[in-house]
């Protein structure tokens, strides 16, 4: 029996059901499209999706989805609260209706819509110049980089099943059923898919044979392998073809991309997907073979089982006798001590993930701004370094030459022969505009105007070069009407191992979610792999250099003096706080527990599968270098609160607009008590 929310076109009689199975075979073409988007631009996205159907209805397309709020972006933000921004999604939606007025396709389109004084996330199905119905989104995220709740409202919030829309009264509702001669279908909207329980289980079980989602998945790394296995495993679960839609190129880069995706299943198996960051329009089409989905459901006696309890499932507690702890507490399972870099036998294509998401972010800022050129300050460092190689790899996914990435190198009281060769020597081997520019004239010339003495190497003498350069890169930007690219990385900024306005600011920071134990196997996995052989021994040789930001003149043979973990820690240690602590939330206590097992204690000393080694310290170590990271990274959160657009990467992010929302002024005493414990 069919819920009272459910819509159908008009009931059809058994002759033309089963005339439909016969010459079709009970398959049901369905299509997943990403058209190409323009953020807040509702009149160019809807142009856009009117292509795509038309295409679709000529390839003889029963239905097409188009992702989650397509015809504005969801990467609007606090726009959504803008009148004249969903004024203008309705308005679209009218040319949509108009547009399909002779068309016998169903559209499946996302969109912003009013309910009442409510706004809620919707897909609104359309065909033949009437909306057949709207299904609100019913878990909205609001966890690390989702933000939902701040601007919508969930389907549970209102009781209305009725709303005027395009002039239109539609009928609305979570549980909506759709029938067409073919087939009976139902729909999810992205974050309802990873719920425990998703909209499509009792959809399924109510009699839907396709579930379609519109979503806006952003790309991390293993996220996407995660979420095919969730796409497939569902499909499987409910017996059903699954239709996915993710936004892609064109979505907000300012600290999140979206790769595109497209993917049909039907019953756990892939059927058709498109290409992931395409920065073009794509559209995948298969058919779905009702038929056989209704005779698995038939056979599945799970399932018919399911369908008679749905409305009559309660859960049972079931006490358990309290377990008394052991006292000889064994720990045996294994503490990865580089839980940031990929390992596994999927490393190159792990790699090749983060280097996508990055070149994709970093091609949409380009291309948004119309920039001629991106400039990025070279030091022969393990940061500018892999931030190069990004920049050279998207001019190549742009089909732009790799002079138009100005590789700037600024040689200063601390420049060590070694750095600067080498920096030198990537930059002709990659083929980029080279410009050279010390700093020391202009600096001394400041120490004069500040009255600072320079021989006094105290913060003001390093940090007064830091802000040199980045003035030199600013400046040439704006001679070359480009923009600058920024190289710190997520450790820096968990330590704060950054001046203020200077290599903490740039236009666009391509490695601000990329950990320093990942950088630097980035830059080896690029020597190893993909690279000529001049650029290789480039690479590993920058990879050996001791890190530092050389702001100290060298030592009497010319060697850096300054050596950033000597003043600050291992980065391997601090990465591993820094996962543990953001990540998992987990207390300074446990995490020098953990990092004792994975540095000290653990037995298991040979190589990982990533072939990074691993560094031995003892257990004072451990506790002096977690104590700085705990200080610092109270200490300074002002850093973080203003950090420039960059793309979120892995699972740990230090964003003020996406994952991590923290007070400046907040105290760590706590936290320090808790280790001194």
């Amino acid at each position: 029996m069919l819920s009272e929310e459910s819509i159908s076109t008009p009931i059809i009689n058994n002759y033309q059901f089963i005339t439909y199975m016969i010459s079709n075979y009970g398959f049901v073409k369905v299509a997943s499209a990403i058209p190409s988007l323009k953020v807040a631009d509702c009149t160019y996205n809807i142009q856009q999706i009117e292509s795509l159907i038309v295409q679709a209805e000529g390839k003889g397309v029963e239905i097409i989805t188009f992702p989650e709020l397509c015809i504005c972006g969801y990467t609007c933000q606090d726009l959504f609260g803008q009148q004249l921004l969903l004024e203008k999604c309705e308005e679209s939606l009218f040319k949509l209706l108009d547009f399909t007025r002779s068309l016998q396709i169903i559209a499946i389109v996302g969109m912003p819509v009013m309910v009442d004084s409510l706004l809620m996330n919707c897909a609104v199905v359309v065909q033949g110049g009437k909306i057949l119905g709207v299904v609100p989104k019913t878990y909205l995220p609001n966890y690390q980089e989702f933000y939902e709740k701040r601007w919508f409202s969930p389907a549970t919030a209102t009781l209305n099943t009725q709303i005027h829309l395009c002039a239109q009264q539609v009928t609305m509702g979570r549980n909506l059923l759709f029938h067409t001669q073919s087939t009976t279908f139902g729909i999810e909207i992205c974050e309802d898919l990873w719920s425990p329980i998703p909209p499509s289980c009792n959809l399924a079980l109510k009699g839907a044979e396709i579930i379609f989602n519109l979503s806006a998945t952003n790309e991390v790394i293993g996220k996407n392998q995660y979420l095919l296995s969730l796409i497939s495993q569902q499909s499987a679960r409910c017996i059903s073809g699954y239709v996915y839609s993710s936004c892609g190129f064109g979505e907000s880069t300012q600290d999140l991309v979206f790769a595109g995706n497209a993917l049909i299943y039907e019953n756990g198996s892939l059927l058709a997907r498109s290409k992931r960051f395409c920065l073009e329009e794509q559209m995948v089409i298969s058919e779905i073979d009702t038929e056989r989905l209704l005779s698995e459901r038939r056979k599945n006696t799970t399932f018919a089982e399911n369908v008679r309890e749905i409305a009559a499932t309660n859960s049972i507690d079931i006490q358990c006798q309290t377990v008394n702890p052991a006292y000889n507490f064994e720990f045996t399972r294994y503490v990865d001590p580089h839980p940031f870099v990929p390992s596994g036998k999927e490393l190159d294509e792990r790699c090749e993930e983060i280097f996508s998401i990055q070149t994709e972010a970093l091609a949409k800022r380009i291309v948004h701004t119309n920039a001629r050129s991106i400039v990025i300050g070279i030091s022969g460092g393990l940061d500018s370094t892999l931030a190069l190689l990004v920049c050279v790899k998207t001019m190549d996914m742009l089909n732009r030459p790799h002079k138009e990435v100005i590789g700037v190198t600024m040689p200063g009281f601390g420049t060590t022969d070694r750095t600067y060769n080498n920096a030198m020597s990537l930059m002709q081997s990659l083929d980029i505009t080279i410009k050279e520019i010390s700093i020391k004239d202009a600096c001394i010339q400041h120490f004069k105007d500040i009255g600072h003495d320079i021989n006094i190497h105290d913060v003001t003498y390093e940090n007064s070069q830091a802000r040199e350069r980045t003035q030199i890169l600013m400046d040439v930007a704006n001679q070359c009407n480009g923009f600058v690219v920024g190289t710190g990385d997520l450790s820096e900024l968990a330590l704060g191992w950054c001046t203020y306005n200077a290599d903490h600011m740039s236009n666009y920071g391509v490695n601000v979610s990329i950990p320093k134990t990942l950088v630097k196997y980035l830059v080896k996995w690029v020597a190893l792999t993909s690279v000529d052989d001049t650029s290789k021994t480039t690479l590993l040789d920058i990879i050996e250099t001791p890190i530092s930001p050389e702001l100290i003149p060298a030592d009497e043979n010319g060697e850096i003096m300054q050596k950033t973990e000597d003043l600050v820690g291992p980065y391997e240690l601090h990465d591993f706080f820094l996962y543990n602590l953001l990540r998992l939330g987990f207390r300074p206590a446990k995490i020098y527990f953990l990092a004792l097992q994975a540095f000290v204690k653990q037995t298991y000393r040979e190589t990982p599968e990533n072939g990074m080694a691993v560094g031995t310290y003892d257990e004072d170590t451990i506790k002096k270098w977690l104590h700085t990271f705990c200080r610092r990274f109270f200490t300074q959160q002002f850093k973080r609160s203003c950090l420039p657009d960059g793309p979120k990467v892995g699972s740990v992010s230090l964003s003020p607009r996406g994952d991590w929302r923290m007070p400046s002024d907040a105290s760590s005493s706590d936290w320090i008590a808790d280790l001194s414990e």
